[in-house]
């Protein structure tokens, strides 16, 4: 893979991620020659991975991290990973957000990039428990609005829970929960830790499990966005069972076991990226529903 010699470092490192959890390891020698780079450089982002935790170094290369229920990554260490599937999946949930509506956001690394997409939708009211998710969309109004003119027309209305702040940089608590309980969402764009058909939602932060319980409870509709990574995480504690989501929106990486059980169980699965080959591609068959 010689282009991999120009990728960006959190690009590669996303590939060494990959490869490891996919093979349940990888040795320094095999990444040097898949990436077509210096061992040097391998060396040096397996010891960026495992300083964020994301996984254990060994004698020549490095194994997948056995992460506790209660392990929570920081924002920061989530950020610059699968970056691809959460762009798949951030542009296809924004298609799922009517103009006008109210909708709700979690906070996570997969709402703040669907965020970035959503700011185009226009007339949306937007309750998020996530400072930098309401960033994004702050921002957005600043630059559009020009100066001396205020917000650009069409722009959301932001709706900041407040409450205490996690290692993921989301809003939980009593506050939190209170300005939930009072509100009702035409949809809600929900990050998770983990997705598993026995354990459902769960996370490993057990205030941010009853915030998550609240949004759940005061939505119309319930929209997972996650990776496939998260599939088969299991945290301390579950806030939602699989009957109370309407929609998955994942990646292209989720097992052929993992998406026969979704189809299943959920009314709805879409596989991001795959809905855009076929979109765009020579018309088939309706082979796969998503």
């Amino acid at each position: 893979m010689s282009d991999n010699q120009n990728l960006l470092a959190e690009q590669r490192r996303a590939l060494i991620l990959e490869e490891v959890r996919r093979r349940g390891g990888a040795r320094v020698n095999e990444l040097t020659r898949k990436l077509s780079v210096s061992d040097m450089t391998v060396r040096r982002d397996l010891d960026a991975l495992a300083q964020q935790g994301a996984l254990e170094k060994v004698h020549g290369g490095a194994v997948p991290v056995a992460e506790a229920s209660t392990h929570e990554p920081g924002f920061e260490a989530k950020s610059s990973l699968e970056l691809s599937a959460k762009e798949d999946i951030a542009r296809a949930a924004a298609t799922m957000a009517q103009p006008g509506s109210a909708i709700a956001l979690s906070g996570g690394t997969t709402t703040f990039a669907l965020a970035r997409h959503l700011v185009d939708v226009p007339n949306l009211t937007v309750v998020t428990n996530s400072v930098r998710v309401a960033d994004v969309f702050h921002a957005a109004q600043r630059s559009g609005g020009g100066q001396g003119s205020g917000s650009r027309p069409g722009a959301a209305t932001v709706v900041l829970t407040g409450g205490v702040r996690t290692p993921s940089d989301s809003l939980v608590g009593s506050v939190a929960d209170a300005a939930i309980r009072s509100l009702h969402f035409d949809a809600l764009f929900l990050g998770v830790h983990g997705i598993s058909a026995e354990a459902g939602l769960s996370t490993p932060n057990l205030a941010e499990a009853e915030t998550n319980r609240h949004f759940v409870g005061s939505a119309r509709r319930v929209i997972v966005v996650a990776d496939h990574t998260k599939w088969g995480t299991v945290g301390l504690s579950s806030f939602a069972s699989l009957d109370q989501v309407d929609t998955l929106v994942t990646d292209g990486g989720l097992p052929s076991e993992a998406r026969a059980e979704m189809q299943e169980r959920l009314p709805e699965l879409v596989v991001a990226g795959e809905q855009e080959a076929r979109e765009t591609g020579p018309e088939e068959p309706d082979a796969l529903q998503v």
